[in-house]
């Protein structure tokens, strides 16, 4: 192999122009993208912008901590809420026509609440009412409809 100090000097210098070329094309882009940043400041206005920038930066994160405590103030709260709903129709006689009778559980985050049972007969209807306190009655037992009931309404607040 012969060494040619002519052709290792052409190498050279298309190296060269092609380094030179992605150097150039990349300054330009960099230089359009800062004109672009500074379009209409002059060198004594982009120090002001720039702390007026970052008073804003500031002012967002404050902001934005606000927010985030206050929502979750929120949802603390929403935890105490009734708004677990949950509804079972059924037929406690077999003397009447359908299922005209039901039970209603009404319960907050803490699966604590009320049930709210109906029961509509040929002769009356009568309502009844137990205290729910962490998922459990208070001092009466609840029957299947009350349970299903309450079954629903955990799962609704669960979704």
């Amino acid at each position: 192999m012969v060494f040619n100090p002519d052709a290792m000097i052409a190498v050279l210098v298309v190296v060269l122009f092609l380094w030179t070329g992605a150097l150039t094309i990349l300054l330009f882009r960099t230089k359009a993208h800062y004109n672009k940043l500074t379009h209409g400041i002059t060198t004594h206005d982009l120090t002001s912008v720039l702390e007026r920038l970052l008073q804003r930066e500031q002012a967002l994160h404050v902001a934005s901590e606000q927010l985030e405590k206050t929502v979750a103030d929120l949802t603390r709260d929403g935890e105490f809420h009734m708004s677990r709903i949950g509804l079972v129709r059924f037929n406690p006689f077999s003397d009447t026509g359908g299922s005209q009778s039901f039970t209603l559980a009404i319960l907050d985050g803490h699966n604590n609440g009320l049930v709210m049972t109906s029961l509509y007969a040929r002769t009356g209807n009568r309502w009844y009412v137990k205290e729910v306190r962490k998922g459990k009655a208070s001092g009466v037992e609840l029957s299947k409809e009350e349970v299903a009931a309450m079954k629903r309404a955990q799962i609704i607040g669960q979704t």
